[in-house]
């Protein structure tokens, strides 16, 4: 599919057609426009975008149209139950809809929603973690503006805005290989401060974040090394290169879950180490390749026999592997390694601790039982029997006193069944702490090795969470996309379109959104297969209903990590900076994600929405890159500083948007044999934004003299 192509005329009629000059380019299909001479950009494909809210009715929306625009970008800025300053779908009731709808066939344009620009993500970031609720609440909104897309623009683009997670830019994967490794930067320490937030899989909470700066000690473990002897099942064997065999303190192999810390016999202390991010990095390397072991040992195995499997059951990699679909599926990171091998650590404790309590509880219990048998004795020898027998008694008894507890001599002048039953209650005690005690170390073990399994990097959490929830808005905009389908009222596909946002988030770099793109279209896919279709339907469906919003100005902000050669002027900076965002617009376009394209300008620090080319976004670069690598979707200019230092509600950021791209205008003959004429210094502040007809419009859309259709219907 391509993302954003004409509809033609489906559902219009061509009655608009009669005064038009035909010798417009026909790029798109469109027979309304003109190309420039620089970029190749039509005029219809240029639309305008604003905020409901702000915007209040339709008859404002309608203003839009009079000056030429073709596209029309719905923008709701509330969410939930909606405010004046911030309208929800649910603000336009059925007869505002069908205003707009007569106002999209009327003037044979072209709309296109935004979801709620108080969504960032579809992952359920919040201030604790990650919350499914929140997840929930999020697709919730994108859910009601694929309906509001259906019923009112009858397709098209819905954007919705990405930033999954807050993450690490110097630490990214693409900024660590290729040709623009180590390009960007959020301040010069932050390659040694950056900072990785670790995840509960079972709830979403964050359960600990770390700095690379960070040290930490740990244990030492026992262990063979290379060309040493240990021993497995009873049988000699010598450690090779590059295994990590962990022994016990007498050369047997155990398991990981039951390796010791080595003991320095002349310091007469365990040994620990320091480690720091690279050894974190060792670490996680080691542990990849041992959980990818597990995985090809257990991969045949059926989910029912790994369930019987103790070994799989007690494994610290069960839940990775249950979720990989092959050993390339599974890998660790240097922040997830750190958490498993302190969370080792502790269960070793807990389970020595464990121990030592075990074995002191017992001690007790045949302690207890001896001292309820010596009760019992005495209280037989003390019935009955004199003064002088009783003292006789108790010097037979002497070597059991030690033992009983009896050495004092208070104690010694009462009755010995007395004392005795004062220290069963004692024993018992200890009996009770040493039971708990132990009970509770074992319980703690066993939750730390459950937290292991659990445990994920926010970033991989994240992504599983966001793949998910954009999968079932897409299944959602098939499914409202099928349903006007088969009513004959589908324009084109409804698709969500996620939008790169703020640099600071996953998803704003253009690697980032063609693996969110592609990751959630390959969820897609795997929900459509278990919904009954096909593999090829599947794909196909994905690829139709999930895109991406590249806003051209977002990525303009990343010029403020952008990590310069000193050695070159700024200029050449600058300039490179242009080649990578040029670059990258291209490898998108190439990648086949771009669905929906955002034009707005800055100067590369915040989103300040200038008009195209009133700041040094490499605009014309990116709309070419765009176009020879063929893309013919719409673009849409989102205004934002005009709104306030501009004219006409902000219209006049698209009148700067043509200027920019050379898009001809021309003056609406006045008389019978007038000629058109006219540039931009006459028409750039003239009628634009007003609600009456215009006699300045741009290329070929002046339709007739009085614009008014054959029907009488005005043309605004």
């Amino acid at each position: 599919m391509e993302f954003g192509s004409d509809p033609g005329t489906n559902g219009y009629s061509n009655n608009m057609d009669r005064d038009y000059d035909m010798k417009a380019h026909e790029h798109d299909g469109h027979n309304h426009s003109e190309s420039t001479n620089d970029v190749g950009v039509t005029i219809g494909e240029l639309g305008f975008s604003f905020g409901l809210g702000p915007v209040r009715n339709v008859q404002q929306i309608s203003a839009r149209l009079n000056p030429g625009s073709k596209k029309l970008e719905l923008a709701f800025m509330g969410s939930g139950k909606g405010s004046a300053q911030g309208h929800t779908p649910a603000y336009y009731g059925e007869k505002q809809r069908q205003a707009l709808r007569e106002i999209q066939k009327a003037n044979r344009v072209d709309i296109t929603t935004h979801s709620t620009t108080q969504v960032t993500g579809l992952a359920g970031q919040g201030q604790r973690g990650f919350s499914h609720e929140a997840a929930a609440q999020s697709l919730e909104e994108v859910r009601r503006a694929i309906e509001f897309a259906a019923d009112v623009a009858r397709g098209g683009p819905v954007v919705v805005h990405t930033g999954e997670y807050n993450r690490a830019v110097s630490d990214a994967n693409w900024n660590q290989s290729g040709k623009w490794a180590g390009k960007f930067e959020k301040h010069e320490k932050e390659a040694e401060h950056a900072e990785f937030m670790l995840i509960d899989t079972r709830t979403g909470d964050a359960v600990s974040q770390i700095k690379k700066s960070q040290t930490f000690f740990k244990p030492v473990w026992n262990s063979a090394k290379e060309g040493q002897e240990y021993y497995e099942g009873g049988h000699k064997k010598l450690a090779k290169k590059g295994e990590e065999i962990y022994i016990d303190y007498y050369k047997n192999k155990v398991k990981r879950s039951g390796r010791l810390p080595q003991y320095d016999q002349e310091k007469e202390t365990f040994i620990t180490k320091e480690y720091n991010w690279g050894d974190l990095v060792d670490e996680a390397d080691k542990m990849t390749k041992e959980a990818r072991k597990e995985f090809r040992k257990f991969s045949s195995m059926s989910q029912k026999e790994r369930d019987r499997n103790d070994d799989f059951k007690n494994s610290i990699w069960r839940e990775r592997i249950k979720r990989a679909t092959n050993e390339n599926d599974i890998s660790i990171r240097p922040e997830e390694a750190n958490l498993i091998s302190e969370h080792e650590s502790q269960r070793s404790n807990a389970l020595g601790l464990s121990s030592q309590y075990s074995h002191d509880f017992m001690e007790s219990v045949e302690k207890l039982k001896r001292l309820r048998e010596a009760r019992e004795t005495m209280l037989n020898l003390e019935k009955g029997m004199s003064e002088e027998e009783l003292n006789l008694k108790r010097k037979e008894l002497r070597p059991l006193v030690p033992e009983l507890g009896l050495s004092d001599d208070r104690d010694q002048r009462k009755l010995p069944s007395e004392i005795i039953e004062r220290h069963i209650h004692e024993v018992k005690s200890r009996l009770d702490y040493n039971r708990e005690m132990s009970t509770q170390q074992v319980t703690k073990a066993a939750e730390l090795a459950e937290r292991s399994r659990h445990v994920r990097s926010a970033h991989k959490y994240a992504l599983e969470e966001a793949y998910d929830s954009y999968a079932q808005a897409g299944i959602s905009a098939m499914r409202q996309s099928d349903k006007l389908r088969e009513k004959g009222k589908l324009k084109r596909d409804i698709h969500v379109a996620m939008e790169n946002l703020w640099p600071q988030q996953y998803g704003s770099h253009p690697d980032e959104m063609i693996s969110l793109v592609n990751g959630s279209r390959k969820r897609m896919e795997k929900r459509l297969v278990q919904m009954g279709f096909n593999q090829e339907q599947a794909q196909k469906r994905s690829k139709s209903h999930i895109s991406a919003t590249l806003d051209v100005g977002h990525l303009n902000t990343w010029r403020k990590y952008w990590k310069g050669d000193h050695k070159k002027s700024i200029q050449a900076n600058d300039k490179e900076f242009d080649k990578w965002a040029v670059e990258k617009v291209a490898q998108m376009t190439r990648a086949g994600v771009i669905g929906h394209i955002h034009l707005d300008d800055n100067y590369g620090y915040n989103d300040d929405h200038l008009a195209p080319g009133e700041g040094n976004a490499p605009i014309k670069g990116m709309i070419k890159a765009l176009k020879e690598n063929g893309y013919k979707g719409d673009m849409i200019v989102e205004p934002g500083a005009d709104f306030s230092t501009g004219s006409h509600n902000g219209f006049s950021a698209m009148t700067k948007t043509w200027e920019h791209l050379n898009i001809p205008v021309h003056q609406g003959a006045r008389g019978k044999g007038a000629a058109r004429s006219g540039g931009w210094k006459d028409v750039q502040y003239g009628w634009f934004g007003q609600n009456q007809p215009a006699y300045f419009v741009a290329g070929h859309y002046i339709p007739s003299e009085d614009f008014k259709l054959w029907s009488g219907v005005p043309f605004d």
